[in-house]
């Protein structure tokens, strides 16, 4: 049975930097999901496709592949407010649904991380981790990181924000952000990296 990993979480909660460490632990590929979106959001962008097409961008999102989301800059407030505009048409969402499940067949197991991994693109993963913190906590891990990156912010508006977030994902029609049934809830609002990765290494090892 393939060793698939689920990593699920709201933002800042530290899924992505555990799900890399897990990937290069367990030699598996790794798929940052939320990097889909931003990827077809900057492509449509660069092509002069319409944005607002759902038919045109859906196609586009199903030409998607791997070597498109090594763009740096798909990081940045820019690609996440591309996202925003092909993320509401269903037929991107389809497409990229696609292309997760087909990156969580890999005969050999996969590391995914997003909001709805273990509950719509892989509910039979091996290992469902559901990575979470206290929103304080996340607000100032993000406040800390655009600071480390030249930003000026301010770490009232980032709590404000990330409680927003929260409510709108865990409150959408569809696929809202929630743990699986059978998901290992790691709360890493008292953990360093180290910590953490030890803690999700433990629970995959018995799962395997």
């Amino acid at each position: 049975m393939p060793l698939t990993i689920a990593i699920d979480g709201p933002a800042a909660a530290g899924k992505g930097t555990l799900a890399k460490r897990l990937a290069e632990h367990y030699s598996l590929p790794y798929l940052d999901t939320g990097l889909l979106y931003r990827a077809v959001g900057k492509l449509a962008h660069e092509q002069g496709i319409d944005l607002d097409d759902p038919e045109a961008t859906g196609a586009l999102a199903a030409k998607l592949d791997t070597s498109h989301l090594d763009d740096g800059s798909l990081r940045g407030r820019e690609a996440g407010e591309l996202a925003s505009r092909v993320a509401v048409h269903p037929q991107v969402r389809n497409a990229l649904i696609a292309f997760q499940k087909n990156f969580a067949a890999r005969p050999d197991g996969a590391v995914l991380d997003g909001r709805d991994i273990g509950t719509v693109i892989c509910p039979e993963a091996r290992v469902k981790i559901f990575v979470t913190a206290s929103p304080e906590v996340r607000a100032r891990r993000r406040t800390d990181e655009l600071v480390a990156k030249g930003r000026h912010v301010d770490y009232d508006t980032i709590l404000a924000e990330v409680r927003e977030r929260d409510t709108r994902d865990a409150g959408r029609a569809t696929a809202p952000l929630k743990p699986a049934d059978d998901a290992h809830l790691l709360d890493t609002s008292k953990m360093d990296i180290e910590t953490a990765f030890r803690a999700a290494c433990e629970l995959i090892d018995r799962a395997a």
